[in-house]
């Protein structure tokens, strides 16, 4: 019965590694798809501020262009005074020169927003193309890590499941039986040491003479509370 428990503590430790390796297989493509996302993101968040940049220097020649346009409509305007015979031609010409003076003052308003926008787009741009520069260089290094783990774990599963099949052939059949039951039900462990003279897996304490079964390790003790297989450890259980 020794030799079984401590096959069956193997079994165990294989049963664990296998469900890792199972769920790699879930959280693994996770983690790499967050992982392009981001290089995915810190590219677009660049592409978008060069794009900012060249529509804001676009902005800036049209507003430019207008400013003259409107300066040198002002300058007809204002040389047509020296013509003016009438009141009501002179309070016409007026009222076209302010509105001329508005609208430049308007745009020559949006001008200086523009320039200041661009001029802050050129010192940010530079840190924003090295940050998504590093994150992809980063995050595509962690991606071929990752990969290679994703590419071996069909291999190592399969190696682990060689070694359980080496050890459940040399466990009685009723043994086995009892540990896949507790394992199905329970989870994860099913074969648990006795600590300060309880289950080490629900807590429940056990009685002397129970714990003295357990100590000759000649028979399969389970924990009348959960089910669980107990073994005593030395260090462990006292």
């Amino acid at each position: 019965m020794q030799d079984d428990l401590e096959m069956l503590l193997q079994l165990q430790v294989i049963d664990y590694d296998l469900g890792e390796l199972e769920r790699s297989k879930e959280y693994i493509p996770d983690m790499m798809e967050n992982l392009r996302r981001e290089i995915e993101e810190s590219g677009k968040q660049y592409s978008d501020a060069q794009q900012e940049l060249s529509d804001s220097m676009v902005s800036q020649k049209n507003l430019e262009l207008v400013v003259q346009e409107k300066q040198e409509e002002l300058k007809k305007l204002q040389n047509q005074m020296m013509a003016i015979k009438t009141n009501k031609e002179y309070d016409a010409l007026v009222s076209q020169i302010d509105l001329v003076k508005e609208t430049i003052n308007e745009n020559e308003t949006t001008l200086l927003e523009v320039i200041e926008k661009i001029e802050k787009l050129e010192n940010e741009i530079g840190d924003i193309e090295k940050k998504s520069e590093e994150t992809s260089q980063q995050n595509k290094k962690q991606l071929g890590i990752l990969q290679e783990k994703m590419d071996s774990v069909g291999t190592k599963v399969k190696m682990k499941e060689d070694e359980r099949s080496n050890i459940t052939v040399r466990i009685p059949r009723q043994i086995m039986s009892t540990y896949d039951r507790v394992r199905k039900n329970r989870g994860g462990a099913a074969v648990v040491p006795v600590r300060k003279r309880a289950c080490g897996g629900c807590y429940k304490s056990l009685p002397p003479h129970v714990i003295q079964e357990i100590k000759r390790h000649n028979q399969l003790i389970t924990c009348d509370n959960c089910g669980r297989i107990l073994i005593w450890q030395d260090g462990v259980s006292e």
